[in-house]
């Protein structure tokens, strides 16, 4: 009777029923990488947004990172905004939250360019967003610029220059 206890024990402190399961298949995988590439990066950036991970989110921006879109219903035919890492994190913390379901898919890469510290991707992409006011997907295609730290040997975005539409 006691090694039936002791095995119950064990069992019920390696579950946590309040923590739901992640779901994983070969097509969902989340896996954090040591960002040693561009392509890697954009993994992270999956999973950062996935599963809703400020942290590792935070973690593929170099400290010189700029967001640039453009905005339509500025001036009278629209203009490109800009702003800085600190204003990117604020908002996508606040994305975030808002949201109870993000999904982001990579889907084509139009071009890659890569030396050996700077690289520049273009993909298309899939976001799907899903919250009490609403549900938005959007499609389009994002241009990355990417720079390896000279210190960590990691490759982090310094500049994302978002061309999606709603």
């Amino acid at each position: 009777m006691k090694p039936l206890i002791y095995f119950s024990l064990f069992f019920l402190s390696c579950v946590n029923p309040f923590a739901p399961a992640l779901e994983r298949s070969a097509q969902n995988a989340f896996v954090l990488t040591e960002q040693q590439t561009p392509e890697a990066v954009l993994e992270n950036f999956t999973y950062a947004y996935n599963l809703k991970d400020s942290l590792v989110y935070a973690e593929l921006l170099d400290s010189s990172f700029v967001f640039v879109y453009f905005d339509p219903n500025l001036e009278t035919s629209g203009r490109f905004v800009s702003w800085n890492r600190d204003t990117d994190l604020k908002t996508t913390g606040r994305l975030f939250r808002t949201f109870q379901t993000i999904t982001l898919t990579w889907n084509h890469t139009i071009y890659s360019l890569r030396d050996e510290s700077t690289a520049e991707l273009s993909k298309t992409l899939n976001l799907n967003l899903f919250g009490d006011d609403g549900d938005f997907n959007l499609t389009g295609s994002a241009i990355f610029n990417f720079i390896k730290s000279p210190y960590d040997q990691k490759w982090r975005i310094s500049r994302w220059k978002d061309e999606s539409h709603m």
